[in-house]
């Protein structure tokens, strides 16, 4: 089995993949931590990443043959990943959101090498701007978009849980599949 966490920033999406994938047995996969290597590696933001990739085509293109070529060759992964529905349709697609102000604390919290804010005020302004950018490079690209929950088989909003108490949902609803 396959499963792809979807979701928006700072909603969990690789806390809930990695535990989800520990307790199955299975490989874990993050195309978010793939790009904050090239971010670091290119010594960028991870915003100024994402407004590169709008006129460099091939940031988008090796992670997207990344993600479509790992759905054709392996098995028994998650991957957390915007786009990996996409990528992988026979997966078992999960969307993962939480509000605004709890998404801008948590990444706050991590406060990744990549991403530079210094103030919460900022960090909220830079995850709406880099979801702005996304939405319109995944629009251009592949006429889709990762916010559409008709996308997914389960939307779990993570505000109020841990993820702990996610991944004991995921694992509830692929065991009735």
């Amino acid at each position: 089995m396959i499963i792809t966490i979807s979701g928006t920033e700072g909603a969990g999406k690789t806390t809930v993949a990695k535990l989800l994938a520990e307790k199955l047995g299975y490989r874990h996969y993050s195309t978010g931590d793939i790009l904050r290597q090239l971010a670091i590696k290119m010594r960028i933001t991870i915003n100024d990443l994402m407004v590169a990739a709008e006129t460099d085509k091939s940031i988008d293109r090796d992670i997207d043959r990344f993600s479509k070529e790992l759905g054709e060759k392996e098995d028994n992964f998650v991957i957390d990943s915007r786009l990996a529905w996409h990528f992988i349709p026979k997966s078992v697609k999960i969307f993962l959101d939480a509000d605004l102000k709890t998404r801008t604390e948590r990444v706050f919290r991590q406060r990744r090498e990549e991403e530079k804010f210094e103030t919460i005020e900022e960090a909220m302004k830079k995850m709406k701007e880099r979801e702005t950018v996304n939405l319109g490079r995944y629009k251009k690209a592949y006429s889709v978009t990762y916010l559409d929950k008709k996308n997914y088989d389960l939307v779990f909003d993570t505000t109020k849980t841990t993820a702990e108490e996610v991944v004991e949902k995921i694992l509830r609803f692929i065991q009735k599949r």
